[in-house]
């Protein structure tokens, strides 16, 4: 079921999928990309939970306002919108599954509001130190002029973004999804050129809050790591140590890049099912 939220003025998109009753999982994709790449993993979590996922405000059919009125695009901003959606669509405690450089943005929330969840469940996110610089195909796009050349071409924004970070291979009707918004209107590629910047800004913050906060005594919420093994963009090195450190679960997928859900969606909903399924037997 496809719909539209309005927050503090603002439309997100969201696909929902599975009874209501059920507990509720909230699926975020990461930077750049949309709730589609969880189009394979809806359809084995919509048998025992209340699987959502949406579009972020800038990305995808979600809306895309201008800076400086009422959303300038900064990391901080994402928590506090972050919130205000979850706080929309649940009332009970929920499920979070965060893919890449939005994983931050999620742990902060979580840290904030560690009674509202159950499970967090981080896909490929930057850990490490040397996970705090973007990748050129992302940091391409906050630069001066060339940026806001690039971030108008619906095939550099989102075909070449997603296929250059592993081994996903992009079907052309999957490939349509992802460039409509840049077809449609100027403004898909003007919000990705102000994240671009804000996330080269406040990154390197963020993932050392993100290590911090994991590595706390006092973090309770269950947390669990995928990690595709082919991720042209964050290396592994040094991902295996911390998690023993921070004595968080870590699956590895061999066969997976930076966009675990892209490679193996099938899977990967079946890892999350049984992730949360332990949970209810506990």
């Amino acid at each position: 079921m496809l719909s539209l939220y309005m927050i503090l003025c603002n439309r997100w998109f969201c696909v929902e999928s599975g009874n209501a009753d059920n507990p509720t999982v909230i699926l975020i994709h990461g930077f750049p990309s949309q709730a589609y790449s969880y189009r394979k993993v809806l359809p084995t979590l919509s048998k025992n939970y209340h699987a959502i996922a949406f579009d972020w405000l800038g990305f995808g059919f979600s809306d895309k306002p201008q800076p400086r009125y009422g959303f300038d695009y900064t990391m901080d901003e994402f928590v506090a919108s972050l919130e205000s959606l979850i706080n929309e669509i649940a009332t009970e405690k929920v499920s979070l599954v965060v893919q890449g450089y939005f994983s931050p943005i999620a742990v902060k929330y979580a840290s904030n509001l560690q009674g509202k969840l159950n499970d967090l469940i981080l896909l490929n996110p930057p850990l490490t130190a040397t996970h705090a610089n973007l990748p050129s195909a992302l940091s391409i796009f906050s630069t001066f002029l060339l940026g806001e050349i690039f971030c108008q071409d619906p095939l550099r924004a989102s075909d070449k973004t997603l296929t250059s970070s592993g081994p996903y291979k992009m079907k052309e009707d999957d490939a349509m999804v992802y460039r409509r918004p840049y077809l449609t209107s100027g403004s898909a590629g003007f919000a990705l050129n102000v994240i671009s910047k804000a996330m080269k800004k406040d990154l390197k913050a963020y993932v050392e809050e993100t290590r911090k906060t994991l590595l706390d005594e006092n973090w309770k919420v269950r947390t669990t790591v995928c990690w595709g093994q082919r991720d042209r963009w964050l290396s592994y090195d040094g991902v295996e140590d911390f998690l023993k450190n921070s004595k968080h679960k870590l699956i590895e997928l061999p066969m997976a890049g930076h966009h675990v859900q892209e490679d193996c969606g099938e899977e990967l909903g079946g890892i999350i099912s049984g992730i949360l399924g332990r949970r209810s037997r506990i």
